[in-house]
């Protein structure tokens, strides 16, 4: 399996799905061997798989929440560097912190981040607490990346599913079908993690939902889940990273200058960006003082 171009490179082991859902003991043995010999030919390396610490592994998950690593690598580099511990990223101001997330885009993301390390300060002795339930309270931070980040930072065989591994285990065991339920992907999943190793165990099924994808295409559309990210171009998303650029540059600026800015650039209403300001106010991105709008 060294060279993986077609369909047939990627085994089907549909055959090894009981009827209950669950997975005979062979097929669990196939599915490991195969994933961890791709594993052996086909690992990708990332700065932040070259690290045990628990911070710089929590950042990496949070940008890489909806952001292709690619976009992340050099962001994230940047990031650790400016602020280098939960300490140094409490301290620093939202401003500080927004400006240097500038290009990974959902800004909120900067904000959970930055608040996150404040409560890790204050209420975890500065040390990332190493339990889904605790990180699941977090800022912006759901079951699975709380999974997830347990699974990379202290490697704990959680269990948690994202974009690359749904679609290994469509391929790998649910080719033929459609509509499927995260819930079934996750019996799955639960069943196959590598006890010993699931640090790895993970990196391994996302290389391979990598190469999947760039090789037979988007499997997730078979999930009952898929939704089509709508476009970026004219969008409240480009909207509001504008008006936070704008921000980030002047620090303060009148509702009205805004406009007059934004205007010369992007053609939308005063009051359609009425309505994104009020709701960047309303996410705590953005605060008003009277006319004056800062971060």
């Amino acid at each position: 399996m060294d060279t993986l171009d077609t369909i047939a490179d990627f085994p089907d082991l549909s055959g090894h799905l009981l009827p209950d859902g669950a997975l005979s003991e062979a097929g669990i043995r196939a599915f490991r061997e195969q994933i961890w010999h791709f594993y052996s030919q086909h690992e990708r390396a990332f700065p932040w798989r070259q690290t045990r610490d628990a911070y710089q592994i929590f950042v990496s998950e949070v940008m890489l929440q909806q952001t292709q690593t690619d976009r992340v690598w050099e962001k994230y580099l940047e990031f650790v560097a400016l602020f280098p511990d939960f300490q140094a990223l409490a301290c620093a101001s939202l401003h500080d912190v927004l400006s240097a997330w500038q290009g990974l885009g959902y800004n909120r993301r900067g904000r959970f981040l930055h608040e996150s390390a404040q409560k890790v300060m204050q209420e975890h002795g500065g040390r990332l607490p190493a339990s889904e339930e605790i990180l699941g309270t977090f800022p912006g931070i759901g079951p699975a990346t709380a999974a997830s980040i347990c699974a990379f930072a202290f490697d704990m065989p959680t269990v948690f599913i994202e974009t690359n591994i749904r679609t290994v285990f469509i391929v790998s065991f649910l080719r033929a079908q459609r509509e499927i339920p995260d819930a079934a992907i996750r019996t799955l999943v639960a069943q196959t993690v590598d006890p010993e190793h699931p640090r790895l165990w993970y990196y391994a099924l996302m290389d391979y939902g990598v190469t999947l994808k760039k090789t037979l295409g988007n499997a997730n559309k078979q999930s009952k889940h898929y939704a089509r990210q709508s476009k970026f171009e004219g969008s409240n998303r480009q909207v509001r990273g504008m008006v936070l650029r704008v921000l980030l540059k002047h620090r303060q600026v009148s509702f009205t200058d805004l406009c007059s800015e934004l205007t010369n650039e992007l053609s939308v209403a005063p009051e359609r960006l009425q309505a994104v300001v009020d709701q960047l106010c309303v996410e705590r991105l953005v605060k008003k003082q009277d006319d004056i709008l800062v971060i």
